[in-house]
């Protein structure tokens, strides 16, 4: 019972926020200031699930809890799509290729290199995570230095609609993408449940896994694949988050205080959505719009990973 209390606890804060997010300010306005908010709070909800179940599982198989699948490079292509769509096709990309079109691309693109790395470096038998951490690392760098390049050659104008891009934000979610996130979430769960026993075992180590009768190499590349998806939606329907990963997974495991997947996976998407939500009533409420949720939970998550930095140094 202990056990559930913070659970519980964190469940009840975060349907709270959602009533308050909701409902407070809107005059019970049907038309559309509710709908428009529930649009938000929806794509809340699945950005808040991709990330923890990306992050959690991507930590379960590199065995680092200071890492998160940003390293291998996806929101990096992101916004090198975003540089190139606006260095070719001008701000007049956003009209041509339409929200959906956008989205729709961003997420076949990012599919596309995750299918891509796994091919090249999960040839002739190798399952070396490591091997594919360094590779990400690095192509993470080289695609940065090219869309600052891209960047340089764009004007002010156009510039400020990358800007637009590079940070967290659900003012242009419309519910047609939600559908897609939703069935693709759906999806990657329908698949995943069936592992999660897996994942726990994977938890203990490549040798551990091995030695209990787990298909590493099959069940790494598979994970990895969900990861991607997920990792594509939410990118793709929110922009990058960097550093939330690390934060939500982090305080998953000290209110869980179990490494069981089928209960850290959904404490941690509540804490993602919790997160979310606070952030945007602090944008509307406290900033009164003078900053963005991506700012706010930058700052947030990249502080709490110095922090953690510093307390894991040294540490074994």
């Amino acid at each position: 019972m202990r056990r559930l209390q913070p659970r519980l606890a964190v469940w009840g804060t975060v349907t709270l926020l959602a009533l308050v997010f909701v409902f407070l300010g809107a005059g019970m306005d049907v038309e559309y200031v509710i709908p428009r908010r529930l649009t938000r709070l929806g794509a809340m909800v699945i950005g808040g699930v991709c990330i923890a179940w990306s992050s959690i599982t991507f930590q379960t198989l590199t065995g680092n809890r200071i890492l998160t699948p940003a390293i291998m490079g996806y929101e990096a292509v992101y916004l090198l799509l975003q540089a190139l769509l606006v260095l070719l096709l001008g701000t007049s990309s956003v009209v041509l290729l339409g929200i959906h079109g956008n989205f729709l691309l961003s997420v076949v693109v990012m599919l596309a290199y995750s299918w891509g790395i796994h091919r090249w470096l999960f040839r002739d038998g190798n399952s070396n995570v490591y091997t594919l951490l360094l590779v990400g690392l690095v192509l993470t760098l080289v695609i940065g230095t090219f869309t600052q390049f891209v960047q340089l050659k764009v004007s002010p104008g156009e510039f400020s609609v990358l800007q637009s891009f590079s940070l967290a934000s659900f003012n242009r979610v419309q519910p047609p993408q939600l559908l897609y996130g939703a069935l693709v979430v759906a999806a990657v769960a329908l698949v995943g449940r069936k592992s999660l026993a897996t994942l726990d075992v994977l938890s203990l180590g490549r040798d551990q896994a091995i030695s209990l009768g787990v298909d590493y190499r099959h069940s790494v590349r598979l994970h990895l694949a969900l990861i991607a998806a997920l990792v594509a939606v939410s990118t793709s329907l929110l922009g990058p988050t960097a550093f939330m990963g690390i934060f939500v997974a982090n305080s998953t495991y000290a209110l869980a205080r179990t490494f069981r997947h089928r209960v850290t996976l959904a404490l941690g998407s509540a804490v993602a959505i919790g997160l979310f939500i606070a952030a945007q009533l602090l944008v509307e409420h406290v900033f009164n719009y003078t900053t963005t949720v991506g700012i706010l939970i930058n700052l947030l998550c990249g502080g709490y990973f110095l922090v953690l930095m510093v307390r894991t140094r040294g540490a074994p």
